[in-house]
């Protein structure tokens, strides 16, 4: 998957924030309701893997959905886009509601308790 058609942020765009995860670099940008994660660099396109949300309500997001290339899967990349939204969610003082298998597979898989004191049914 590649996503050149998404544009990249404009200079008016509210800047994007990066969280440092283990080494590699989360990118989240608030305009565009989304978390990335760059893969490659090659001829002026990056792929990324991505996790979408959105706002439901006025302090609950919804994390709807976590999409790794092919070629990028099984490295642990999804992981990374998770714990990045969770911990978003965390430092927000959000609501989360875990439409994502994946998502609710890493909240099984790691059972925090800030990340399960803010799950919404």
């Amino acid at each position: 998957m590649s996503l050149c058609s998404l544009e990249h942020p404009s200079s008016s765009d509210p800047p994007a924030s990066a969280s440092q995860i283990a080494g590699p670099i989360v990118v989240y940008h608030a305009q565009l309701t989304f978390f990335f994660f760059f893969l490659d660099m090659e001829f002026g396109c990056h792929d990324r893997a991505v996790l979408l949300y959105e706002y439901v309500g006025k302090r609950i997001v919804d994390l709807q959905h976590t999409e790794v290339p092919d070629a990028y899967r099984g490295r642990g990349i999804a992981k990374h886009l998770a714990k990045a939204a969770l911990d978003f969610v965390v430092e927000e003082d959000l609501k989360a509601h875990l439409t994502c298998w994946y998502i609710q597979k890493y909240v099984k898989e790691n059972p925090l308790p800030q990340y399960l004191e803010r799950l919404q049914p």
